[in-house]
């Protein structure tokens, strides 16, 4: 268990490369592992821990002082998040806002994720930039500090956080409009709301769902989910994309997107450090609108593997020149790499949704039609 001092317990970081930070612990006092990324994001943190795409990672809040407008009923994108920790410079005990119902350390407390407060978080992110995202482990001062590098060196990454996450039945959120089919990879509820605000007919389906069952629950278009981890470990979704495509209109976002270029015969690869905020500028080529948009993910699209496919480059990223956007030329299909949904984030890119919609009429009109 942690060394406590006062009231509080001292806890550290150990990092795969031997970087040691020494904190003090909140949240659930409890030995867990991952992979340490960090997130840009000023405000959002309630979101943040609660996005399922971060299944298996211990989250860096670069932002100094989080915790000061606590937790509330209304900003949660999953029910049990799936993080394995929490690393903040400042964290606040004593909340203060009308919408707060609990303080962020309760609510790690019960959910079972540790948290580390007073460390150097730019030194921290600054390694993190440098060698890219390492593995780490959030424990007690009474460890033999080699022994968990050695340990955290031998742990290879999960393989299967989709399946940790994705929902394991299908479920139902009525409506009056089209049917979406909304594949579920890890998704946020910012999702649904999308879909739900603009008067879809969703149906919620496990990430292995089959495309010959998906067909048969009528579906006017399909949305593939964002979601933890390295697409290639999901063959069985890119099998269901490729038998789907030309069937039906598709709307991918993040992994969701990924797993589009993989079915069109792109390639993926791991970025150093990913892109994880809500102020990552995006170009769209068309039109030279920038939009800010928020991100989180640690793969990306090859950009040179979509000259051998029939996808059409539509969004860059203006940091690095990454891919962050597609559609398809022959299908109706498009993908975007960052979170048009948000949440937390600006909504620049909100209107994606509504071209959704559009797509899916368009479809439907041109099917009667013929």
């Amino acid at each position: 268990m942690g060394e406590r001092k006062g009231d509080k317990m001292k806890r550290q970081l150990i990092l795969e490369d031997g970087h040691v930070f020494i904190g003090e612990g909140f949240g659930a006092d409890k030995v867990m592992s991952g992979e340490v990324v960090f997130n840009t994001g000023m405000t959002g943190y309630q979101e943040i821990l609660s996005d399922l795409s971060y299944c298996g990672q211990i989250v860096t809040m670069t932002y100094p002082l989080i915790g000061n407008y606590g937790i509330n009923r209304d900003d949660f994108e999953s029910i049990t998040p799936a993080i394995n920790g929490l690393i903040v410079k400042e964290y606040e005990h004593e909340p203060s806002h009308w919408r707060e119902e609990e303080s962020l350390g309760t609510l790690l407390e019960a959910k079972g994720i540790p948290g580390l407060a007073g460390i150097d978080t730019r030194k921290l992110t600054r390694l993190i930039r440098e060698h890219g995202t390492l593995r780490g482990r959030i424990c007690s001062l009474d460890v033999n500090v080699e022994e968990v590098v050695q340990q955290l060196k031998d742990t290879a990454l999960l393989t299967n956080q989709v399946a940790q996450v994705s929902t394991k039945d299908a479920y139902h959120a009525p409506g009056r409009g089209n049917r979406v089919v909304l594949v579920d990879f890890g998704m946020k509820h910012g999702i649904l709301q999308e879909l739900i605000a603009r008067q879809c007919d969703v149906v919620v389906v496990p990430y292995n769902t089959t495309a010959e069952e998906i067909l048969r629950l009528g579906a006017d278009g399909v949305m593939l989910s964002n979601g933890p981890g390295n697409p290639t470990d999901v063959p069985e979704a890119i099998t269901m994309i490729q038998e789907l495509l030309g069937r039906v209109p598709i709307f991918g976002i993040c992994l969701g997107h990924q797993l589009i270029a993989l079915a069109c015969g792109a390639t993926t690869s791991k970025l150093r450090f990913g892109h994880r905020g809500s102020n990552h500028p995006v170009r769209e080529i068309s039109t030279g609108k920038i939009a800010i948009t928020a991100q989180n993910h640690g793969y990306t699209v090859d950009h040179e593997s979509l000259k051998e496919t029939r996808l059409e480059l539509t969004h860059v990223a203006v940091n690095d020149g990454t891919v962050e956007g597609v559609k398809h030329l022959d299908a109706p299909a498009f993908s975007v790499q960052y979170h048009p949904e948000a949440s937390p984030g600006p909504h620049d890119a909100n209107d994606l949704f509504d071209a959704f919609v559009t797509m899916m009429e368009t479809e439907k009109k041109q099917s009667v039609l013929a």
